[in-house]
């Protein structure tokens, strides 16, 4: 198995961006799991379904092309709420786990940024990290890429979706969001990208360390 860095936290915790820089410098794919879960919820929507229906949530999920991450649709507010709402259905979970465990195993590793990575789906990953911010901090990232964006919203709108998110997330039964015991929390309130990513990458050279597994 090659080096695997599970990378986790809430939304708009700025996880993708370490995720997606830790892959850059150190040559690995990276999945963001996040935009699985939006894109079977996009493609419940576009047919008329109820994202609340855990049979019909699962056959969207069964049905998903990975070239539909790229849909610029998946990256909407809507998206954002239907991926919480059809992330709560076992079989929807399960469904997508093997594409993403067998991303994880590949060679010579990946970044993985989601939810669940270093609880659920790499477990065994050799560096693991939980980034998060406070529910504000989130919010105005959030407000700010989405009106970067032409969407009209508000940033109270966008605070009360990001606690109602936090709230569905954690409170599944099946793969909640929360830290793995061996994850190293990354706090980046009050970070720039620079420094957020600086700290990321010592917390992944010191399990490079450890491990002996290096990329790059």
């Amino acid at each position: 198995m090659g080096f695997i860095i599970a990378v986790d936290g809430p939304a708009a915790s700025g996880k993708g961006t370490v995720a997606s820089r830790l892959a850059a410098a150190y040559g690995l794919p990276m999945l963001d799991t996040g935009l699985l879960y939006r894109a079977v919820g996009v493609r419940l929507l576009a047919i008329g379904g109820d994202l609340d229906d855990p049979s019909a949530a699962e056959a969207s999920a069964r049905g998903l092309d990975l070239s539909e991450l790229e849909k610029p649709e998946v990256r909407t507010r809507a998206a954002g709420e239907a991926a919480s709402r059809v992330a709560v259905h076992p079989g929807v979970r399960k469904t997508l786990f093997d594409l993403q465990r067998a991303f994880a195993e590949r060679e010579p590793g990946a970044v993985i940024d989601g939810r669940d990575i270093g609880t659920v789906i790499a477990p065994d990953a050799h560096a693991k990290l939980y980034v998060t911010a406070s529910p504000e901090v989130r919010a105005d990232r959030r407000w700010k890429q989405l009106t970067g964006q032409g969407e009209s919203v508000t940033f109270d709108e966008i605070l009360a979706d990001i606690h109602k998110r936090d709230a569905r997330d954690g409170g599944r039964k099946d793969a909640p969001m929360t830290q793995a015991v061996d994850a190293i929390l990354l706090d980046t309130s009050e970070m720039s990208i620079e420094q957020a990513f600086d700290a990321a990458r010592r917390i992944v050279e010191d399990a490079r360390a450890r491990s002996g597994n290096l990329p790059g």
